[in-house]
């Protein structure tokens, strides 16, 4: 199976509207406050630091090329064809700052098995990094996006997985119901309708637990965005984070 080709061109619309500059996407804050922040609860349980590290839902590439200062290789796949673009887009205009690690970019529908089967042949097992990509999914495609995470971590890979917690869904229609309007950069994603999903906090360990996966650790973090309050705080939306892997 595969995405409904209304989804997949949601996420087509955006990108190609999507500004190259970084901090431009309502949730592409700077990796210091994201996938810096979640480095420090991940790597302790990642038994296999030399896997490639698999930045799955990967966007304009923001974070992928800070974890590629971390792991020997590091992927960003992600639906949209424009994302991947703008991703090589931005990781030629990097100002000269060469991650010391090797990166790349791919176009995969995780929803797809076969695809997602070919590309672990191709990489072998992997630890996987996932941020914020289940719980804006259509509802029947959010149990083949964890039976792939199984599938890319084979036996020896960890994965990393933060979704918006359940107490994030009211937080966002209070911030698209304001009466001065939605915050600029949240306006794009309401406009070509990825809304996100209300996913309970129990359903993501169900999913994961149903794909054969272990939880090993598992948390609570803000997901800090790229936007502010009207008293200048930045943006937080409460978040789950879980260590998965196929033993504890």
């Amino acid at each position: 199976m595969s995405v409904t080709s209304q989804y997949k061109d949601a996420w087509e619309g955006f990108w190609r509207e999507a500004s190259g500059e970084q901090g431009a996407v309502f949730w592409d804050a700077e990796p210091a406050l994201t996938a810096g922040l979640h480095l420090a609860l991940y790597e302790p349980h990642v038994d296999s630091p030399t896997l490639p590290l698999l930045d799955l839902g990967c966007g304009n590439g923001t974070q992928t090329r800070f974890l590629a200062d971390r792991f020997p290789k590091a992927v960003g796949v992600d639906l949209a064809a424009a994302a991947i673009e703008l991703a090589r887009g931005q990781e030629k205009s990097a100002g000269g700052a060469i991650p010391s690690g090797e990166l790349d970019f791919l176009e995969l529908d995780a929803v797809d098995g076969q695809s997602v089967a070919e590309l672990h042949t191709e990489l072998g097992d992997c630890n996987v990094y996932m941020r914020g990509v289940l719980h804006q999914l259509e509802p029947q495609d959010r149990q083949p996006l964890a039976d792939a995470i199984a599938v890319l971590l084979g036996e020896r890979g960890r994965g990393f997985v933060v979704e918006l917690a359940e107490a994030a869904g009211g937080k966002l229609m209070r911030l698209a119901q304001s009466p001065s309007g939605p915050p600029p950069k949240l306006q794009p994603v309401l406009r070509h309708g990825i809304v996100p999903g209300a996913v309970a906090d129990a359903e993501v360990v169900d999913f994961l637990s149903t794909a054969g996966l272990s939880v090993l650790a598992s948390g609570d973090l803000p997901l800090t965005t790229t936007e502010y309050e009207a008293d200048g705080s930045r943006i937080e939306l409460p978040s789950k984070w879980l260590v998965v892997g196929r033993n504890g």
